[in-house]
């Protein structure tokens, strides 16, 4: 039994749990760096820089939180739809903090919860192969039962991650931690969707693409 079919529920809320933490960590630190300034220091310039700090720190925590919401949360009951203006409100609010832009081609209409969450979390993916900044561009070609997404990565620097080269090429983790379980999540999300997915390392970047199997 591999480490992915072995992965009991709980494991895997608690391994997605810690990831979200993980990715909040650090704004919400730099808030309580702010508020001990601010109750430290009696210089105006440095309660300014502490108000700004506070408040960047503020919107990064809460873009990271909406988006998480929607990428690992429950965002309804089972079955719901999810409108695809919203995910591409969250992405773009998660990627303002991060060193990729995002180009959004994609239709704005009612799709199935686990396939918006796939999406969102196939941007987490392409965010990780431009690790210098570049853009990512978010395509889907199809309907919304049988939908295709493509995901086109540029940058200066452009790089898979090597466990998502190991699962593309049919090799699963032996073992799987919070820092490895985003991309086991996508896959599992992809494999509840019935949609196939596919990573290449092109010579201008990466291309992700999920499709629907036919």
């Amino acid at each position: 039994m591999t480490a992915i079919d072995d992965l009991s529920a709980l494991d895997l809320a608690a391994l997605v749990a810690s990831r979200v933490c993980h990715d909040i960590i650090s704004p919400v630190g730099a808030i309580t760096n702010g508020l001990e300034v601010l109750d430290e220091e009696d210089s105006g310039d440095m309660k300014e820089f502490a108000m700004e700090l506070i408040r960047k720190s503020a919107r990064q925590a809460s873009a990271k939180l909406q988006f998480a919401r929607l990428a690992f949360g429950a965002a309804g009951s089972a079955g719901a739809e999810i409108d695809l203006g919203d995910a591409q409100s969250v992405a773009a609010g998660f990627l303002a903090n991060e060193k990729a832009d995002l180009e959004w081609q994609v239709p704005r209409l009612l799709m199935p919860k686990n396939r918006v969450k796939l999406l969102l979390n196939l941007i987490l993916l392409a965010n990780q192969c431009v690790p210098r900044g570049g853009l990512i561009t978010v395509r889907m070609e199809g309907d919304p039962q049988t939908p295709t997404f493509e995901l086109k990565v540029t940058g200066s620097t452009t790089k898979v991650p090597a466990l998502v080269l190991d699962m593309m090429a049919g090799n699963e983790p032996e073992r799987i931690d919070a820092h490895t379980v985003q991309p086991v999540y996508a896959a599992l999300l992809a494999r509840d969707s019935g949609m196939s997915l596919e990573v290449i390392k092109e010579d201008d970047g990466v291309k992700i693409t999920a499709a629907s199997a036919t």
